[in-house]
This record gives C-alpha cells, structure tokens and sequence, in this order.
C-alpha cells in the first residue's frame, strides 16, 4: 500500500464511495487530510482501517455519534477493555428496547389486518379508519 491514498484509492481500498468519505470527513469519523500541492487529499494508510471499523460498527447498529465515541475510545490510551464493553452493553439494551417496540407494533398491525375482511370500499377499510382516527 502505497505512503498515502488519494481520496478514489482509500474509497477503493475501504470497499466505500467517495460520497460515504466525504460524509464520514463532515460528521467528524474521518479526519480531513492535508492536501498535495495539487490539491489532491493524502490520507493515511490508517484511514482504511478506520473507514472499516465505521462500517463494521454500522453494521452492528451504533449510531454514527455512537460510532464517534468509539474512535475516540479506540485512540485514547487510557480507555480500558471495560469502558468499550459497557458502550457496548448500552447498545444491547438499546437493541432489546427496539426489539420490544417492534414486537408491539407488530401486534398492533395483526390486530388491524385481523380485524379487515379485505372486502368492501376503503371508506370502510377498518386500517384507514384506526389510521384516521383523532385527526
């Protein structure tokens, strides 16, 4: 790998777009880089491994502040195995809380479609009509 990766080589080396780099630049996830004479951006070998460890925590669910806290965790010499694994910890209980309310929606929605014939005019479609109501 080369010293430094123009912006469209650290895309293509993360498995990014462009667009996603620039995102993670404005939201505070990826230092801005200094540039070339030529204007390029010169991004360290170490932004890859970044970009992937944003995407991998994406894909387990944190926030993208949430994602924040955990490069600034990730860098700070002082953070201990136990400060990640409660951030962590937080997140499950998050996750369980979410679960919960879709398993209430999901009720609420059975309820609904249980309670429609799927006959007759919508003006009597008993899901528009809960959906209407205290309009």
């Amino acid at each position: 790998m080369p010293a430094t990766l123009k912006t469209g080589e650290l895309a293509r080396a993360a498995g990014v777009h462009v667009e996603t780099i620039r995102f993670y630049e404005r939201k505070g996830l990826l230092p801005e880089p200094p540039r070339r004479s030529s204007g390029y951006r010169e991004y360290p070998p170490e932004a890859v491994r970044r970009i992937r460890f944003i995407q991998r925590a994406k894909e387990l669910g944190f926030t993208l502040r949430e994602i924040k806290g955990l490069l600034e965790l990730r860098v700070d010499p002082e953070t201990t195995c136990a400060a990640v694994q409660a951030r962590a910890a937080e997140k499950i209980a998050d996750v369980r809380h979410k679960i919960a309310d879709l398993r209430t929606i999901e009720k609420a929605l059975r309820k609904l479609t249980a309670s429609c014939s799927g006959n007759g005019p919508k003006d009597d479609c008993p899901i528009l009509n809960h959906l209407e109501k205290n309009l």
